[in-house]
């Protein structure tokens, strides 16, 4: 008797962006390309493309709380990606779903502001984030500046920042955290995850391409499908890595807009 394997089920809970390179479409398109099949559950529509953010309109959180019980009613979902949340009252809405539910995996991309500097969100959501998605997630994967408005300190420069805003997010209550140092400068793009116990660094050269558009969506959603598929943290953290970089690196033969444009996700196969 042959034995299919069942291709794994990951939730994505973001927003939605119409250019494609970020948000929900960044994380469909990275579960896919990654053997996974992408559910999701959208906080918030925008007016975007590759220059900007035009406008933002949050969905109320009830009719989130809907779309995530609708899915979990039905579907087995082994992994979960949260993204864009919007709101204190959408975090609450996630954080008593994440409870009842209880996915195995969940990894938080705390997105607080567009690239551009665009507000995507309104209340104190990092305030929100901590104190109610703290003790649900498995990792937290914020940039330089995220890291700084969760832990409440100022701008980080150096690895050592890095390491320290990494220890006050365990303390708050992060399992585990990987603070992206892409902001930095540097010929190298390095990121530093901390479990509570060890530091590890995780380097990849810096690309030459302006399309960047989506980085930290897919870096997310990679880790979540590498979770699911049973890969330990370090691991996962480090496929996702390569991933990320190859999809950078062909990147440039995607046409899409004026500015910053998406990633080659569907790079190995056209």
């Amino acid at each position: 008797m042959t034995v299919v394997e069942t291709i794994p089920n990951v939730l994505a809970i973001a927003g939605s962006d119409p250019c494609g390179g970020a948000g929900v479409q960044a994380d469909l398109k990275t579960f896919a390309a990654l053997g996974c099949y992408g559910l999701s559950a959208i906080t918030a529509l925008t007016a975007q493309n590759t220059l900007g953010v035009e406008d933002v309109c949050l969905v109320p959180a009830d009719f989130v709380a809907t779309e995530i019980d609708t899915l979990f009613a039905d579907c087995a979902i082994k992994a979960v990606k949260i993204g864009m949340t919007g709101s204190p009252d959408i975090i609450e809405i996630i954080g008593e779903r994440l409870a009842r539910y209880s996915p195995p995996a969940v990894v938080l991309d705390p997105v607080l502001a567009a690239s551009s500097g665009a507000a995507l969100t309104v209340g104190e959501v990092a305030a929100a984030l901590v104190s109610r998605l703290a003790s649900r997630v498995s990792l937290i994967t914020p940039n330089l500046i995220e890291a700084a408005m969760l832990a409440n300190v100022s701008v980080l420069e150096t690895l050592d920042d890095m390491r320290d805003v990494a220890k006050r997010l365990h303390g708050l209550g992060f399992a585990a955290i990987l603070v992206k140092g892409g902001h930095r400068d540097g010929a190298t793009c390095d990121d530093l995850l901390y479990d509570g116990r060890d530091f590890r660094i995780f380097s990849k050269p810096r690309v030459a391409t302006r399309n960047t558009h989506g980085t930290g969506c897919t870096l997310s959603s990679a880790i979540a499908a590498f979770l699911v598929k049973g890969v330990e943290l370090p691991d996962a953290v480090e496929s996702a890595k390569s991933y990320l970089q190859n999809a950078l690196e062909h990147a440039d033969r995607l046409d899409v807009g004026k500015g910053h444009g998406p990633l080659h996700h569907f790079y190995r196969f056209w």
